[in-house]
């Protein structure tokens, strides 16, 4: 294919407007990315604050306006056949894929004394399986300059009730930590991102006050906060910046 003038962001979990994935898309467009991105409506219609009906449009909408050729994709990251789907559809419709942000997540509270079992799997297999074998797909198929491509993944540290999410968070952590080494010969950086607590629309109003209380700035974080560290990420000036766990989150741990 001919040389680009924008590079081609792949961005998971973007199904809602107000999420830190759309948000993360949104910077990375106005920087001049091209984004494809994928998401999973029913995850979001079995959760308290329900689906978002035509947010993949509105967010396409939105990136547009910033400049960029967009390419959405739905897909279950429960299944493992799943990425290579995604990684498909959009060097079909962009190119090849030069950064790589994994925002996607399983994430249903529950405790070690009432987890099913059923839970536990589907945590890992979206968490981090699905986290292996984007990584995967994109170090194989990665054709872009040496030292452009990026990988970057969120993460948190939320295990105390939410045991599954946790301890899944915990193994993508070191799954993308990995990529820093194994995919060093292609000139690719890789890092985590724990962001801290980001009201997107899951936090109660008690919930909210006691996250204020424990954050020394006196704010909760907001998706723009990611999105400005992706961004400097993906950029040329973040390259020096690889196999690192980063804390964003205004002194809150």
């Amino acid at each position: 294919m001919p040389a680009r003038a924008r590079p081609v962001a792949l961005v998971t979990g973007v199904g809602r407007s107000v999420g830190i994935g759309a948000g993360i898309a949104r910077q990375l467009a106005a920087s001049g990315w091209d984004i494809g991105f994928s998401y999973w409506t029913p995850y979001d219609e079995r959760m308290a604050w329900g689906s978002e009906p035509g947010a993949a449009a509105a967010i396409s909408d939105a990136l547009a306006g910033c400049g960029a050729t967009t390419v959405a994709v739905e897909a279950d990251l429960g299944d493992p056949g799943a990425p290579a789907r995604i990684f498909d559809a959009v060097e079909r419709g962009l190119g090849g894929v030069t950064a790589l942000v994994m925002c996607h997540c399983e994430s249903v509270d529950s405790g070690l004394l009432d987890t099913t079992v059923d839970s536990f799997d589907r945590h890992f297999a979206v968490n981090a399986r699905a986290t292996w074998l984007l990584i995967r797909e994109f170090g194989l198929r990665f054709t872009a300059a040496q030292g452009s491509g990026r990988v970057i993944a969120l993460t948190s540290d939320h295990t105390v009730g939410n045991l599954p999410y946790g301890a899944s968070k915990g193994a993508l952590d070191r799954i993308t930590l990995a990529a820093a080494r194994e995919l060093a010969h292609l000139g690719i950086t890789a890092n985590v991102i724990n962001p801290g607590p980001v009201d997107t629309g899951w936090m109660t109003g008690e919930v909210r006050e006691h996250l204020l209380d424990r954050t020394p700035l006196g704010r909760l974080g907001t998706p723009q906060d990611t999105a400005h560290l992706v961004d400097f990420l993906c950029s040329p000036q973040g390259q020096w910046v690889n196999g690192q766990l980063l804390l964003s989150n205004g002194g809150f741990a």
